[in-house]
């Protein structure tokens, strides 16, 4: 296996997490340095291995059995095909379990028990393991059997409330941010049981649900009912408590102004020759922006369709007013903060076309233990034999007889 370079190295993630929210996490951690055994159930694999189209494309251009879905999620890890409903799967589960640090699983609630798998099954012979569930309302509470699932989520969590127009219908984020967030605060979770584990050696179990992921990220919006009584209202591209802060018409298409301070709008009047809107009572804070906004936006709009989107990108932020594009993807991945931040990424896969996969880098940049990315997202069972005969010193004769009988 190829050595890490980063600040998890060493350490080992036993992952029986699936679809997003359990494989985010983990592939967090292996892209700061762990090795993460992926295991999936033979034959079948992680669910979002099927969620296609768009699949990567093999060398004569023809689909192949992975997902640009699954691939979004499952860098920098070994996949093992195990079937844990079988004794002998369960029993390699174990021992496998006995050289790792960290388990991942996102089953319902009890799903693991079965298998004999479960924290409370464990704990007694792994003390030092470190247990993330993940599952979609937790383990107490009355919906605790529920299975969960992103968008369900975000509509019970209160984001679809405060997202789309005032008038139009209720509208999910364009990612499973429910799951992503979830993700984070596990991982987050994980690298701090770890830090208690180095003081005490003592493991523990983690109790991550997407409700209360979703709950927690309402953060300013929560605040605003918890603090008022009153129903945040749904703005569209506004700003609860900044005004103007907005997509913005321009001659060519839109842009984005975030002006966040009296300072800035003042800044933004002078430029463009409409103090007038400064020195109008109802625009000259911020408060009374806020209250005013319906008045202030279509004035601004005015303004601001005089000019192409590029005129205002390139002339504003010198000022010190916030304002930028409206991105789609190719603009995404072809801007230069992108490629100087190296936010696209390539990297060898056996059964791309041009022998390569191009991928989302790592945001967290160390300076002493960089991010290394070390494998593609692999293919379903691609390193069992090489992890069993690694971890467990399994003989190619007994890996033949446990490959008949459908374990691996």
């Amino acid at each position: 296996m190829t050595n890490s370079t980063g600040p998890l190295s060493g350490l080992r993630v036993f992952d029986l997490s699936r679809i997003m929210a359990g494989p985010s996490c983990t592939q967090m951690l292996g892209d700061m340095g762990a090795d993460v055994i992926k295991v999936e159930r033979p034959g079948q694999g992680d669910d979002t291995r099927k969620w296609g189209p768009p699949f990567l494309k093999d060398k004569s251009g023809e689909d192949t059995d992975e997902s640009a879905y699954y691939l979004s999620a499952n860098r920098n890890k070994r996949s093992i095909s195990l079937d844990i409903s079988q004794p002998e799967g369960q029993k390699l589960a174990r021992k496998m379990i006995a050289k790792c640090d960290i388990l991942v699983e996102n089953f319902k609630v009890g799903g693991l028990a079965k298998y004999g798998l479960s924290y409370e099954d464990l704990k007694e012979d792994f003390p030092n393991l470190i247990y993330c569930s993940i599952t979609g309302f937790g383990q107490t509470g009355p919906y605790a059997p529920q299975a969960g699932y992103d968008f369900l989520i975000q509509g019970m969590g209160g984001i679809m409330s405060l997202t789309g127009e005032p008038d139009g219908q209720p509208m999910k984020v364009g990612v499973a941010i429910v799951d992503l967030m979830c993700g984070m605060y596990a991982s987050n979770a994980i690298l701090a049981a770890l830090h208690h584990r180095n003081s005490t050696g003592q493991g523990q179990f983690i109790d991550v649900s997407l409700l209360d992921t979703q709950i927690a990220w309402l953060a300013n919006q929560g605040l605003y009912y918890l603090t008022s009584g009153e129903l945040p209202p749904r703005l569209g591209n506004g700003h609860p408590n900044i005004v103007p802060y907005n997509v913005f018409p321009s001659s060519d298409g839109h842009f984005i102004l975030a002006i966040g301070n009296d300072g800035q709008f003042r800044k933004f009047c002078e430029f463009t020759k409409s103090m007038e809107l400064f020195e109008d009572p109802r625009f000259n804070t911020n408060q009374n922006r806020i209250r005013n906004r319906n008045e202030l936006t279509p004035l601004m709009g005015e303004v601001t369709k005089t000019q192409t989107s590029a005129y205002w990108i390139e002339n504003l932020p010198p000022l010190g007013v916030p304002c930028g594009p409206v991105n789609d993807m190719k603009g995404v991945f072809s801007h230069p903060q992108t490629v100087a931040r190296e936010m696209k990424i390539s990297m060898p896969h056996s059964e791309a076309s041009g022998g390569s996969v191009d991928l989302i880098g790592s945001p967290m940049k160390f300076s002493e233990t960089p991010v290394d990315y070390r494998k593609a997202p692999p293919r379903m069972g691609e390193h069992t034999k090489d992890v069993l005969s690694e971890l467990l010193d399994i003989e190619q004769e007994e890996l033949s007889s446990l490959e008949s009988s459908g374990v691996i």
